[in-house]
């Protein structure tokens, strides 16, 4: 108490000189500094506040502290990366353009400031797997859940592909640097967040972090870091139990060395000549990261299991005991691959029977092809050769590993695991994408107007999106993500319950047992 009533006068005398605090202008004190926001719809919005600083290859450390009042009204650069050309279904989400190794920059929003409201606090980890994007775009804008359910919401930045993910433990040693930053930044951010959010109106003790894709490994993986155990009380994995486990088993020490290398032959350096890597010009480096993915022995950039700073799994061959007491969310769309697949190969929206098989055969045995096919058609009668293929696709390449993750967690019997499956189909152009990677973003985060693109402009989106994103601040608060209209049971072994998001959704006990026991049986 004495330190928030200091708190709200050492803003208040700020204040004063540096021009009258509104509810429009709110200001915050931060373990670094104070900083100067805006307000949005009646929530008070900071952007671009330093969680870290990031020297290349090494652990975050704390931001530097700044004199007065820092204003923060915009968001920070993202990470370095290459550029990317996303449309169509993106098309209305807005994409940051300025990049800067100075990126560790998180971004709050909140009904209120000081006031002892101890609201759950959401803390997004944005997706692009560990190599893109970032967590400023205008589809994880977090007023409309602060108003929906007087939650604070929290988004970020952090090092991404080679900066954050390359492992040089066994290419330069002799540079010092820490495996897995980019993870150890996320660890730095929800150290911010509580040792700052109760300044927010946010309780550290109730911090959620949730994930879509790239956002979702990242959750998982940081279930399993040590150096995360009690910064957080509730998880959320969206669409990010996938290909084959790559989120669920990271890459180890040798795996990763030979990526390092690759990127290292793109860059044309010698191993024996790595540690150039860390004065090499930002730009340069990027560069080489354009270059590399252009080669056959493309570097892929995710966490590894180094011993230390992420032990082991992070789920595979084990789940993590770390955060066995954590309740944990997991679920998929229904057809993830028309977007992964058919917004690069438009030629899978019209395959026939013998196209489906030829495809079928680059994915599984050849004795296992026809079983595939036929069972997928039993499941999906009068399914086309197209949809079939986006089906099995996407069963093989997500929903598999979500129902493992559930099986796994469920196993630990320490705190309840929930399963979904967004089933809704967007009618963006006459509904040929169905229910596609990335549509749950503007249902999650109630963003339904800024996301025409994606969802439409009817009204059935938003009556999914009231259902999502009441489920999600539910979840936040009380670690269960039932509602008063939408009951929601636990998955459990024996009734593996799935909770069916539609226009009407329902939970329905075993949805797909047949495919996954048919997935089950295969190599």
């Amino acid at each position: 108490m004495l330190r928030r009533n200091f708190v709200a006068v050492a803003a208040s005398l700020i204040a004063t000189q540096t021009g009258a605090q509104t509810m429009d202008t709110p200001i915050a004190t931060t373990a670094n500094g104070m900083v100067r926001g805006s307000t949005d719809n009646n929530v008070r919005v900071f952007k671009g506040i330093p969680y870290g600083a990031a020297k290349r290859f090494a652990a975050p450390t704390p931001p530097v502290p700044w004199a007065g009042v820092r204003d923060t009204l915009a968001f920070a650069p993202m990470a370095p990366q290459p550029p990317l050309n996303l449309g169509g279904l993106f098309a209305s989400w807005t994409f940051d353009t300025d990049m800067s190794e100075d990126c560790l920059a998180l971004n709050v929003w909140t009904p209120a400031l000081r006031d002892g409201g101890k609201r759950p606090v959401m803390v997004w980890f944005h997706g692009g797997d560990f190599a893109s994007l970032s967590g400023s775009r205008n589809v994880f804008d977090g007023v409309r859940l602060c108003n929906r359910g007087d939650v604070v919401v929290v988004t970020l930045n952090h090092r991404l592909n080679a900066f954050g993910y390359m492992y040089l433990g066994g290419v330069a040693p002799q540079l010092g640097a820490v495996a897995n930053p980019g993870m150890l930044d996320l660890v730095a951010a929800l150290q911010w967040v509580r040792d700052n959010i109760g300044e927010f109106g946010g309780d550290p003790g109730n911090v959620t972090i949730f994930g879509q894709s790239g956002g979702g490994g990242k959750v998982a993986t940081i279930m399993a870091m040590p150096a995360a155990a009690g910064l957080f009380h509730r998880a959320i994995i969206q669409s990010g139990s996938y290909a084959r486990n790559a989120h669920l088993q990271a890459m180890s020490p040798s795996e990763a060395s030979d990526h390092a290398r690759s990127l290292l032959a793109a860059l044309e350096i010698a191993p024996a000549d790595a540690a150039k890597l860390a004065d090499l010009p930002m730009a340069a480096l990027v560069a080489g990261l354009s270059k590399a993915a252009r080669q056959s022995n493309r570097p892929v950039w995710r966490p590894v299991a180094d011993g230390t700073v992420l032990p082991a799994g992070p789920w595979w061959p084990n789940p993590p005991a770390v955060s066995a007491q954590v309740p944990l969310m997991i679920g998929t769309t229904a057809t993830e691959m028309t977007m992964l697949i058919g917004t690069f190969d438009p030629a899978s929206f019209t395959l026939d029977d013998a196209g489906l098989r030829t495809r079928m055969a680059t994915m599984f045995k050849p004795d296992e092809v026809d079983r595939v096919i036929a069972g997928m058609k039993a499941s999906h009668p009068g399914a086309s050769p197209a949809d079939l293929f986006f089906w099995i696709t996407t069963a093989n390449m997500f929903q598999k590993g979500a129902w493992s993750h559930a099986a796994q967690k469920a196993a630990q019997n320490a705190a309840p695991v929930y399963l979904y499956e967004l089933d809704w189909r967007t009618p963006v152009d006459g509904g040929k994408w169905q229910s596609p990677h990335s549509l749950d973003l503007a249902l999650v985060f109630d963003n339904v107007a800024k996301s025409a693109a994606m969802v439409g402009t009817g009204v059935d989106a938003q009556k999914v999106a009231d259902q999502m994103s009441a489920a999600w601040i539910a979840f936040a608060r009380s670690g269960s993500p039932a509602t008063p209209s939408l009951p929601w049971p636990a998955w459990r072994p024996d009734s593996r319950a799935t909770m069916v998001f539609d226009v009407q959704s329902r939970v329905i006990p075993g949805y797909r047992d047949e495919e996954r026991m048919l997935l089950a049986t295969l190599g």
